[in-house]
Order: structure tokens, then C-alpha cells, then sequence
């Protein structure tokens, strides 16, 4: 589908500028403005502070209009906010209140974007080819993963981390520009009276009333606040703990890109053989496995434990995003798809500033390697949540998702290509 393949390569342009954000910002803030380790955990907390701020209302009012045009305005205003840190370094006015307003704004329009994006794509290419869909868009993201650290690094060296940010500013102008010109026609919402507090209401009885969205919330809120205490800090830990400069850190986030690739391809196969649930229980496990191998992270050969533990963690952690996200967009009907998300997103994205605010505090008083650890540690214990047998037969019983017997859809992938 042509108008799929525009949204597609908009998402790839701004994955792979996010990519460069994701290193140089930190970097901006830890060696440019000699921000210290609470400091760097209260960054991560404004950037995530948005979904606990709007992300309820946020799913009410994109429900209320067209999706399209929210990807583009969300775009265009993460491009010109982050446009406006290299400008304040030219300026030499760059402060870390300045970066704490610019990553909370970027947060806010982040949760529109997504909670739009995810609520738009049912429409966009049906329900039928959500798992391809939604495995394209995965592919991508790991694609970046893969190659994006490395460029990151190697244009931090170069640039500098603030001069570096203006290669993410353009590519969510780019992003939007390629949304724009979809030209399948979006129905417009069907006009209802407006009670915010209702439909919010509303959103939040479906994710709670059902078993599968329920667990799979439990799961996300209880993994996400201690996953976020210690990547908080990963930066920090590979810079000062472990000695390594951003070229080096660049390179080894390659290797979380190239475990997320493995998730992709393999998420399909292993849903065509084994049905939804057992490669969500399997995906969630084998990320939690990863995570645990961080903190074992040392200089030398003890990098190993960090190439292994992000790879494994990164495969576990796609292959989960593309099932569970498909499962809740075949759930959930039309008029409710952005509240259902908004609500998803609150609740497994809220805790992020709250886990941030910890990784910082604890790794002030403990380290930063044992924060990591504690982190790590305490994440696993959300896996109660899914392996009970009333939720894996309650996933079993959500329709099938397509492909799961065998047959291409318009929109698969091709395979991946073999090498000699």
C-alpha cells in the first residue's frame, strides 16, 4: 500500500534522527553542561513527565479528531523544540532549565504522536495486516537501533552532542512532511457530546474490564518503572563507571538495534507455530533475562555481558511490542482506539519519571551499578502478571492474528537476506 509505505519511511527518517537524540542529549547534558547523576536521572523524568501529565486526556481529544493531522503538528513541534538546543549552544545561553523544558515539551507532543499513530494505523491498512504493519514499523525501529548508535557516536565525535541534535530536528520535519502527503481519505469522528472526565472514564473501564489488557497494563507499569531506574543510567554507568568515550558507547548500542532486529523476524515464525501467547511470555522473559546481564558490564572483555544482556533484552522487548500491540488493536473497537491507548501508554509510560527520579536518587547514595541492578532485579517479579493461566488462556482466545496459519498478507516483509 502506497499510503502505508509513506507513514513507513516517514517513521524509518525519524527513528534513525531519534537515534542521534537518544545519544546526544545525555551527552549535551552530561559534558557540555556537567550535569551529575541525579541531575541526569531528573532529565529522563521530564521527558517521560508528559504521559503522566496528558496521557489520559490526550487519547480523549485524538478520538475527537482526525489522527493525520496530529502526527504532523507533533512532528513539526518536536522538530523546532529540538532545533532550539544547538541555538541556545550558538547563543552560549544553554542551560539544564532549558533542556528540562525542551525534552518535557517534546514528551507531550511524543504522547500525541504515538497514542495518534497507533490509533490512525488500524484504518490506514485495516486490521487484517496489523501484525505486518505494526512489524514493519518494528523493523524499523530496530533497524535504527542497529545502525543509529554508531552514526550517533561517530557525529557526536564530530559535531559535537548539541550541533548533532539538529540531524533529529530535521528528521521530524521530514517525518511530517511524509505523513502529509498520505492521500487515503480518514473519516472524520462521528460528533458526540464532550465529557472529558467520561470518556476517559471510558477508556479506562475497557482496559481494566479486560483480562488481557489488564495483565498485559500490570505487566507494563511494574517492568517499565524499574526498567527506567536503571537506563537512566546507562549512559552515565558506560561513560564514568566502565571509561568508555561516546564513539565506543555509540557502537555498542548497535548491538541493542541488532537484538531488536532478531525480535522482528522472528516474532512472525514463531506466532505462526505457536500461536499469540507463548511468544508473548517467552519475548517478556528472555528481555527480562537480558536486563539482568547489565550490571555484570566491565571494561575489556567484560563488555560481553553488555553486548549480550542489550541483545537479548532488545529482541525480547520488540517481539513483545509487536504481538501485544496487535492484540490490543484487534481488541479494541474503533471510537475507543485512542483512549484504550492513551490509557496503555499512562500506564505503562507514567512511571518512567518516577523510575528515573529512583535510578538517580539510588545511584547517588548506592552507585550507579547497584541501581542498575535494583533496577534489573525487582523488574523480573512483573512477570507474575503474565504467566498466570487465566491470562494466557485469555490471550489464546483474542481472534487470531493473521498469519498465525501460514498465509502472506499484502503487507509482510519479505525475508530477511541470507549471508555467505
Amino acid at each position: 500500500m502506497r499510503d502505508f509505505r509513506r507513514l513507513w519511511l516517514g517513521h524509518t527518517i525519524s527513528q534513525f534522527g531519534t537515534q542521534i537524540g537518544m545519544l546526544a542529549l545525555p551527552l549535551t547534558a552530561a559534558v557540555t553542561l556537567d550535569a551529575g547523576t541525579f541531575q541526569m536521572g531528573a532529565l529522563t523524568a521530564a521527558e517521560y513527565a508528559a504521559f503522566l501529565l496528558v496521557g489520559l486526556p490526550a487519547g480523549a481529544w485524538v478520538d475527537r479528531m482526525r489522527r493525520r493531522p496530529v502526527l504532523v503538528a507533533a512532528d513539526l513541534a518536536r522538530a523546532a523544540l529540538i532545533a532550539s538546543i544547538p541555538a541556545a549552544v550558538l547563543g552560549d545561553v544553554l542551560t539544564l532549565a532549558h533542556l528540562y523544558v525542551v525534552v518535557f515539551a517534546v514528551g507531550v507532543a511524543t504522547v500525541f504522536f504515538d497514542v495518534a499513530g497507533q490509533s490512525y494505523l488500524p484504518n490506514l491498512v485495516g486490521r487484517d495486516a496489523l501484525t505486518t504493519a505494526n512489524s514493519r514499523m518494528e523493523l524499523s525501529r530496530s533497524a535504527a537501533y542497529t545502525a543509529g548508535p554508531s552514526v550517533a557516536g561517530a557525529a557526536v565525535q564530530v559535531l559535537t552532542a548539541p550541533v548533532a541534535l539538529l540531524v533529529d530536528a530535521a528528521s521530524f520535519a521530514w517525518s511530517a512532511v511524509c505523513i502529509r502527503t498520505i492521500r487515503r481519505t480518514e473519516p472524520t469522528p462521528t460528533a458526540q457530546p464532550r465529557n472529558l472526565r467520561k470518556e476517559i472514564a471510558d477508556g479506562l473501564r475497557l482496559v481494566l474490564g479486560h483480562p488481557v489488557l489488564r495483565a498485559l497494563t500490570v505487566y507494563s507499569t511494574w517492568t517499565v518503572l524499574f526498567w527506567s531506574m536503571e537506563r537512566a543510567l546507562h549512559v552515565i554507568f558506560l561513560l564514568r563507571v566502565v571509561g568508555l568515550d561516546a564513539a565506543v558507547i555509540g557502537v555498542l548500542g548497535t548491538v541493542t538495534g541488532l537484538g531488536g532486529l532478531a525480535g522482528v523476524f522472528a516474532v512472525g515464525p514463531l506466532t505462526r507455530r505457536f500461536g499469540v501467547a507463548r511468544p508473548l511470555v517467552g519475548a517478556a522473559v528472555a528481555s527480562h533475562l537480558g536486563l539482568l546481564l547489565v550490571p555484570l558490564t566491565t571494561s575489556g572483555t567484560g563488555l560481553i555481558c553488555y553486548v549480550a544482556g542489550t541483545g537479548l533484552s532488545a529482541a525480547g522487548i520488540i517481539a513483545f511490542n509487536v504481538v501485544s500491540v496487535t492484540l490490543r488493536q484487534r481488541i479494541c473497537p474503533d471510537h475507543l482506539l485512542g483512549r484504550m491507548n492513551a490509557t496503555m501508554r499512562f500506564a505503562a509510560w507514567g512511571p518512567i519519571p518516577f523510575g528515573a527520579l529512583l535510578g538517580g536518587a539510588v545511584g547517588t547514595a548506592l552507585g550507579v551499578r547497584a541501581a542498575i541492578w535494583l533496577g534489573a532485579g525487582v523488574a523480573t517479579l512483573s512477570l507474575a502478571a503474565l504467566v498466570r493461566p487465566s491470562v494466557v488462556a485469555a490471550i489464546a482466545a483474542v481472534p487470531a492474528i493473521e498469519g498465525t496459519r501460514g498465509r502472506r498478507t499484502e503487507l509482510e516483509p519479505a525475508p530477511p537476506p541470507s549471508f555467505s
